[in-house]
């Protein structure tokens, strides 16, 4: 993991400032997010029929479920220290280019696109967030995530 303190920041612009270990997606996982959701379309979760009539062969993890991984690995990529508090800000673009399958690894790279000082309490950071599936020529996510980091 890399750790980089805050006002060194401006410093990484352009540049990979992390990667996350990979991480497991189980049908265990999936069922979780299908239940908390509600969204049981049987893709994610028949995993016999998915097995027999999805295009992937194997039941698929939602796009939701591997967006709302980012702040999950992106925090085992990269820390940023001296901030008080750090605030999922939004995003400016998502896409999902490619499906994981149930049981698949994926990890996260991070580049840091652009940092702006909003005020002098507040640092807004733009990432890009790569989600990766081992074994996968495409990636699950590529997402410009914001970041507001506020000073002490």
């Amino acid at each position: 993991m890399t750790s980089i303190p805050l006002q060194e920041l401006p410093e990484h612009k352009g540049k990979v400032v992390g990667q996350s270990p990979w991480k497991n997606v189980s049908q265990e996982t999936i069922q979780a997010f299908a239940d908390a959701t509600g969204d049981h379309q049987w893709i994610h979760v028949d995993v016999e029929r998915a097995r027999k009539e999805a295009p992937w062969g194997a039941p698929v993890a939602h796009g939701f479920l591997t967006l709302s991984l980012i702040p999950q690995l992106n925090q085992q990529a990269v820390t940023i220290t001296g901030p008080v508090a750090t605030i999922n800000y939004g995003m400016n673009k998502v896409r999902l280019p490619a499906a994981v399958k149930s049981g698949s690894d994926i990890r996260s790279t991070v580049e840091l696109l652009d940092v702006q000082d909003v005020d002098d309490k507040r640092v807004l950071a733009t990432y890009r967030t790569t989600i990766e599936i081992k074994g996968e020529d495409k990636p699950a996510v590529v997402a410009e995530n914001l970041a507001m980091y506020v000073k002490p």
